[in-house]
């Protein structure tokens, strides 16, 4: 590693992956709103918008998914902290032949909220996947992505601020 590279919080001077430390973080209001979606083929589009689907509502099961998905987020990426969620919110939209999908979670605590928001985002996609693959094997999950985060150390972050 080079000294002009940051230095990664997760891994210790030996090259160790590890929890980190937040007990002394002050105690603050945190956002995130992550995005991602899902392009489908027509067929599955005209059923989503028909809610024919077998297995029920596309978008509301996606959206309770991710909702879900966000609260179990510690349980699925190692080292993330345990983080009780202020709002998980999930929003799931058809359009055309694509599948918005946006999160936003907050949390007052001393870590950020980021993985929560993608976790949704990225659960909610997943989901989508699996109550459509009868119909269409080839929906492919694109961009997911934070777009926004707010409070603690490192500030308001929006992906427009930011040069490619």
């Amino acid at each position: 590693m080079t000294n002009d590279q940051p230095k990664l919080s997760h891994i210790d001077d030996t090259g160790k992956a590890r929890m980190v430390d937040v007990g002394d973080k002050p105690i603050t209001s945190r956002g995130a709103i992550a995005r991602g979606r899902v392009r489908v083929s027509e067929q599955l589009a005209s059923a989503i918008r028909e809610n024919t689907l077998a297995k029920g509502n596309l978008l509301e099961v996606a959206r309770l998914a991710g909702i879900q998905a966000s609260k179990k987020t510690a349980d699925l990426i190692p080292l993330c902290h345990p983080l009780g969620l202020d709002l998980a919110d999930v929003e799931c939209e058809l359009d055309g032949t694509t599948i918005n999908i946006q999160a936003t979670c907050k949390s007052t605590g001393r870590t950020g909220i980021e993985m929560e928001a993608l976790t949704a985002v990225a659960v909610a996609a997943l989901t989508v996947i699996d109550m459509g693959k009868a119909i269409d094997k080839a929906a492919t999950i694109e961009a997911i992505r934070l777009v926004e985060k707010w409070g603690g150390r490192s500030g308001h972050f929006t992906v427009e601020n930011q040069t490619p």
